[in-house]
């Protein structure tokens, strides 16, 4: 590929529509090409969340994506930006003004950062360094291989935790020798009483098995007595999400899968997530309480992860979080960090809420 002038200009989309299929399909293999490139990156969850999450949100501005294209119109660079308004304290109706990374925020996207091929990695942070001259940058939750394409200034203010466990060895590697026992007999206690494992692919997978996930989940965190945002009021972005990889020339395999409790032709447990690149991002959960004895939430995590290693993926990704459960798995952490490059008032602002923001979140266990 011949490398373009330092400089180009990228052509500028301000709707999901104006996107055509050829160059949906070369950001798509521009994600895939990086040994980096999350699920959370491709054009899937990307303009799924603009077309929902971003289209309701009522604190969010105009979004755009730029495309950089090479001699031949190929996509070399891809960078989807979106102008909201963050919120200062959850408890206040103060916001802060800035230009923010499209697809990230609500919906809990990690390892984010715009698609670049290496040789633009210059044009990208000096278009986007001209664009932090009037308006605040806030990139949440990037991978830190992100960083090459970002203007030099923009500054972590903070770090997450994203623990993955290594599938190399396969799944019997993972964890204790213990730790394995008691899983193995928690199985076949499950199994005893008639509870089956079934993993769905994403070329299998169908609305119902979303509407399960969902259903699961809030009746475990009502059963927890806690909140959570994985609601129908999701449902669109994750429904539009099913829809657009069904209908992506994405290789084989590749997107939302779940693998399912079974028992008396009833789903009881349900685990969703996303298959790319050699990668499975375990993103919710949800079980019927009434199994919670038999320990449902770890076999079912278990059953997941051993099907991944059989389809010789490298690596299952926990996401963020440090809950405990994930590290008896053998996961190990790695980090994505937030970065902030502040503008005028509201990026002030933003600079003296993460200077005292210390809090870390609650840690909520598997079982």
């Amino acid at each position: 590929m011949t490398a373009p002038t330092p400089g180009d200009r990228p052509e500028i989309h301000r709707t999901p529509s104006a996107l055509d299929g050829a160059t949906v399909d070369g950001w798509r293999r521009l994600v895939a090409a990086d040994p980096h490139g999350s699920w959370f990156a491709t054009p899937e969850w990307v303009l799924s969340w603009w077309e929902t999450l971003g289209a309701a949100g009522p604190s969010n501005g105009p979004a755009e994506v730029a495309v950089w294209r090479g001699p031949g119109g190929g996509v070399e660079a891809v960078v989807p930006l979106l102008h909201t308004r963050l919120r200062l304290h959850p408890r206040l109706p103060f916001t802060a003004r800035c230009l923010t990374l499209l697809g990230t925020g609500p919906g809990a996207a990690d390892h984010c950062g715009p698609a670049v091929a290496a040789h633009r990695r210059e044009d990208v942070r000096d278009w986007l360094t001209a664009r932090a001259r009037r308006a605040t940058l806030w990139l949440p939750d990037l991978d830190p291989a992100a960083a090459g394409s970002l203007p030099a200034a923009a500054r972590p203010v903070a770090r997450s935790a994203c623990p993955r466990a290594d599938l190399t060895d396969g799944h019997d590697a993972l964890g204790s020798r213990q730790f394995r026992s008691t899983v193995r007999r928690y199985r076949r206690k499950l199994e005893s009483a008639g509870v089956a494992f079934r993993w769905v692919p994403p070329a299998e997978v169908r609305p119902e098995h979303l509407d399960a996930v969902l259903a699961l989940h809030r009746l475990r965190r009502a059963a927890l007595g806690r909140p959570t945002t994985f609601d129908e009021h999701r449902r669109p972005l994750h429904l539009r999400l099913l829809e657009r990889s069904a209908a992506a020339t994405a290789p084989d395999g590749q997107g939302p899968a779940f693998c399912l409790a079974e028992h008396g032709g009833r789903t009881v447990g349900a685990l969703y997530g996303f298959r790319w690149n050699g990668s499975f991002a375990y993103y919710q959960i949800g079980w019927d309480q009434a199994w919670a004895p038999l320990r449902l939430g770890t076999v079912l995590i278990s059953e997941t992860v051993r099907a991944c290693a059989e389809q010789g993926l490298h690596t299952f990704d926990f996401l963020r979080g440090t809950e405990p459960y994930k590290y008896r798995f053998g996961a190990v952490d790695h980090h994505d960090d937030t970065r902030l490059l502040p503008r005028g008032p509201s990026g002030a602002l933003l600079a003296l809420k993460h200077r005292v923001k210390t809090a870390r979140p609650k840690e909520i266990p598997a079982d």
